[in-house]
């Protein structure tokens, strides 16, 4: 069973989830108040545990290089725009063309693994 878990075809997905827990960590440590309070800071902890977990899965499978790239690139992505959204940081033409790049290594880096 633990063998179907770590599957070549499951590690993107592996992948994909510990990026977005990755984008729940970060934007969970604006919530903390410098860890103090509860319950935004146990699951910013749980979060990140989480992530590094399903990364620690995903790498059974993939490239190292690949695979962090990716990892904090969608993690990066996903912080950057919920920043924008939740929190009024700035969404200025360059800003978002910034983060286009980011995601167009994300997306070259998956097609070239």
């Amino acid at each position: 069973m633990l063998a179907a878990l770590s599957s070549p075809g499951l590690a993107w997905a592996w992948l994909f989830l510990a990026g977005l827990l990755e984008v729940g960590w970060a934007i969970g440590l604006k919530y903390t108040d410098g860890f103090s309070r509860f319950w935004p800071s146990l699951l910013t902890i749980v979060s990140m545990a989480a992530s590094v977990l399903f990364l620690g899965m995903a790498l059974k499978n993939l490239p190292l290089g690949t695979a962090y790239a990716i990892w904090t690139g969608i993690g990066t992505l996903g912080t950057a725009l919920l920043g924008m959204w939740l929190f009024g940081e700035p969404a200025t033409a360059l800003r978002l063309a910034c983060i286009g790049l980011i995601l167009c290594g994300i997306v070259g880096l998956k097609l070239l693994a």
